[in-house]
């Protein structure tokens, strides 16, 4: 039986995913499903995810959802032996700390680029300047490493990295970070598979949010 999981192409939580399975040889059966259309509320949708987010997974009967679970449900289940996802409890703790500081990263990321690019609003200063601190620690932690654990990639760099892929996706400056710009460029080149899960047309990115200014409303601004 298949391992379902419904995926958005625009959301980097559920490209985060899509990595994760491809890095490992998972072989996904990938249903794609735009919250833009409201097809997260369906009572179907609700009944198998409460919360209506994206990714949720379907294994054969055992749900879950949240992204950072589903990675390390993953290797847990299907290469427990894995360096994507140290067995060695410090090594883990490492990568866990870096799942959820990149969640800190994605919140503010949300007021740094993504209500000017996605939604048209200029964000409140101070969101901005927070922001630009967050990327100046984020850095700095990188320094001249090329994984963020040891010396071998862990999901810690494929959760980072989608989530700081967006200021490619929007051409940020990364003048200042050249830490960070270094490790985006040495990453999205040597992983590849990495163009074809994060990598799509601009004007499919515009057109979607051309037609799902409702759901940007509720998640962005």
């Amino acid at each position: 039986m298949s391992v379902d999981i419904y995926s958005f192409k625009f959301s980097p939580f559920c490209r985060t995913v899509l990595m994760t399975a491809r890095e490992l040889n998972i072989d996904l059966n990938v249903i794609e499903t735009d919250p833009g259309a409201d097809q997260t509320l369906t009572p179907e949708y609700i009944k198998m995810n409460p919360v209506h987010s994206l990714p949720t997974l379907n294994d054969n009967g055992f749900i879950l959802w949240e992204s950072r679970a589903i990675m390390q449900y993953l290797c847990n289940r299907y290469a427990p032996d894995s360096t994507l996802y140290p067995k060695e409890p410090k090594k883990r703790a490492l990568v866990d700390r870096w799942l959820n500081f990149d969640m800190s990263f994605v919140e503010s990321a949300k007021y740094g680029i993504m209500m000017k690019a996605f939604g048209g609003v200029d964000p409140p200063e101070e969101k901005v300047i927070a922001y630009k601190n967050l990327l100046k620690q984020l850095d700095q932690l990188i320094g001249d490493n090329k994984y963020l654990v040891g010396d071998h990639l862990t999901i810690a760099d494929i959760a980072v990295l989608v989530t700081s892929s967006m200021l490619l996706m929007v051409n940020y400056d990364l003048t200042d970070y050249p830490n960070l710009g270094r490790w985006l460029r040495t990453l999205t080149t040597e992983l590849p598979y990495f163009a074809e899960i994060n990598i799509f047309p601009k004007e499919d990115m515009d057109k979607w949010v051309a037609r799902s200014g409702h759901y940007l409303k509720r998640k962005i601004l």
